[in-house]
């Protein structure tokens, strides 16, 4: 058995550094522009950004925040989101796109996944829809957008906001239009392992909505306008001069980067069908033909008795690899008052039981590619071997 810290040329399921270092001059370069420039906060780097942005998606304001997870909780506080409301949510997703509806007091609505895509299903929305119903978060998940199109038209017409948590997906797009465009508003996150990260938390809200940009704002700066007088309870939340100038350059480079994950994802496909393993021991990822993909995840099924094998084996080759999410949202503990029982959402508890994300990032190699891809079959080979025996 071999020990992964032994295992030469290892695959590691994320390398930062990797990506980060040919940029190592240029983020020195800009961040000694801050230092000089002493404005740490507020920034016109930050400003330079959300105009950036706002103009990759589309839209017409874009405002920066802390982090992911505070776009979401903003977007709902400065819709006056709270008790007595019911926001519709996917459970198949990160903690974030749930949490901050139960910071708010409203009741969280669960709501099970279409299986091919892993993303919320439209149906299951449309079922869902009460007359409590106050907004929709649809997350575009592991950088594909979700049929964005069939959610906003239904929502459109009961008046229900859609905010989009297009956290793993900076520059996806559904129907040639950008995500973060469609809803009243859409999130966005830079932790260091998305599609564009920077270095530390970060995130940005988009909207077409000057009065909502505006609201957003007055709530991500304690509610004060002017300095100490305070029109709402807000929070502080913000990015800073140092993140901007990071993410500028990052922007730059994300067309390029996002093409090579596209290249990496049709690689991947290549060498599993070429394995001849899919179909039977793992099921591939499915791309909606309408969406553009930047693949900030390569998720693939495999039997669930066979996953912490799988995962095992792998290590020990030195290979990385991930679960993007092992315990559904509405099975966590600390959503048990919601009542979901075991079942109530098969699509969701299956996946969480199958997948695997394999390593992907812009710089990932062809050869590291194929190295993963001799991981997973040699292990199902020697299963095929323990059963024939």
């Amino acid at each position: 058995m071999s020990n992964p810290s032994t295992v030469s040329n290892p695959v590691p399921m994320l390398d930062v550094s990797r990506g980060n270092q040919p940029l190592r001059e240029d983020f020195l370069a800009a961040l000694a522009s801050v230092i000089d420039s002493g404005r740490f906060l507020f920034g016109e780097e930050v400003a330079r950004l959300e105009r950036q942005l706002a103009q990759l998606h589309q839209v017409d304001h874009a405002v920066a925040c802390a982090n992911g997870s505070d776009a979401l909780l903003l977007a709902l506080m400065a819709l006056d989101i709270g008790p007595g409301d019911e926001v519709i949510v996917p459970s198949f997703t990160f903690f974030a796109t749930a949490s901050c509806v139960a910071r708010l007091g409203a009741k969280i609505v669960f709501v099970d996944i279409e299986p091919k895509t892993f993303n919320i299903d439209p149906d299951a929305v449309a079922a869902a829809i009460t007359p409590r119903t106050r907004a929709i978060i649809p997350v575009h998940l592991f950088g594909q957008a979700a049929a964005i199109d069939r959610i906003c038209q239904m929502a459109d017409a009961k008046g229900i906001h859609v905010v989009e948590d297009a956290a793993q997906a900076v520059a996806a797009a559904y129907r040639s239009r950008p995500v973060g465009s469609w809803g009243l508003v859409g999130c966005l996150s830079f932790y260091p392992t998305k599609n564009m990260g920077g270095m530390g938390d970060g995130g940005m809200l988009l909207t077409r909505d000057a009065e909502f940009a505006d609201r957003l704002r007055l709530f991500a700066g304690h509610g004060m306008r002017p300095r100490y007088y305070h029109q709402v309870v807000g929070i502080n939340s913000r990015l800073d001069s140092f993140q901007a100038a990071v993410l500028e350059i990052k922007l730059k480079h994300l067309p390029s980067a996002t093409v090579a994950r596209q290249v990496h994802a049709a690689r991947y496909r290549q060498l599993l069908e070429e394995s001849g393993l899919t179909g039977k021991a793992i099921t591939l990822p499915v791309q909606d033909p309408a969406a553009y993909h930047v693949w900030n995840q390569f998720t693939i099924r495999v039997p669930a008795a066979e996953r912490d094998a799988v995962r095992t084996h792998l290590q020990q080759r030195g290979i990385g690899s991930e679960i993007y999410y092992p315990v559904p949202l509405h099975r966590q503990v600390c959503f048990e008052s919601l009542g979901y029982e075991p079942g109530s959402l098969p699509h969701t508890e299956r996946a969480c039981s199958e997948v695997i994300s394999l390593p992907m990032y812009a710089e990932l190699t062809a050869d590291e590619q194929v190295r993963v891809v001799e991981g997973l079959a040699s292990y199902f080979r020697t299963a095929a071997h323990r059963a024939a025996a």
